[in-house]
């Protein structure tokens, strides 16, 4: 993995402090571990997403999912123990795993399910309605009526 040097970028930036982590974290990351368990992350609305983990062998139980401000945290701990079996051939990984996923501001988690071996984990993303867009009204000065302070003309 080729590492890129961002610091002019940086330099005419202020408050990204978050992103400049997560781009070094990310630099940093075992390409082992991206590999399992396989996931999907789609848009499924405008402002609604879907991700969908292949966490085969493993029970709800099993699984913790936890959202903490801009992350969500999946991670599944398997109770079974293989003691007293031979493998000819062990293909199926049923190891411990924890994935770890930023999220944008005002993504919440919805919900989620495991169905068939997928955990689909559905988030939506809800802007307050103070963070909305909205226009503002534009006077111009020959249409604009005197303020009256004390009943004199300003």
């Amino acid at each position: 993995m080729r590492s890129y040097d961002l610091s002019p970028l940086f330099r005419s930036t202020v408050g990204f402090d978050r992103l400049s982590r997560l781009m070094d974290s990310a630099s940093r990351v075992d390409e082992a571990q991206l590999a399992y368990p396989p996931y999907n992350i789609e848009q499924s609305a405008e402002d609604a997403y879907r991700i969908t983990m292949a966490v085969a062998g493993f029970t709800d139980s099993e699984l913790t999912i936890t959202a903490q401000e801009n992350q969500l945290v999946v991670s599944g701990k398997p109770t079974k123990t293989d003691e007293g079996k031979s493998y000819l051939h062990r293909g199926i990984a049923g190891r411990a795993f924890e994935r770890r996923f930023e999220l944008a501001d005002h993504i919440r988690v919805t919900g989620a399910e495991l169905v068939n071996g997928l955990l689909h984990i559905d988030l939506k993303r809800e802007v307050p309605e103070a963070m909305k867009p909205r226009t503002i009204a534009i006077n111009s000065g020959s249409k604009a009526q005197p303020q009256v302070i004390e009943n004199k003309a300003a």
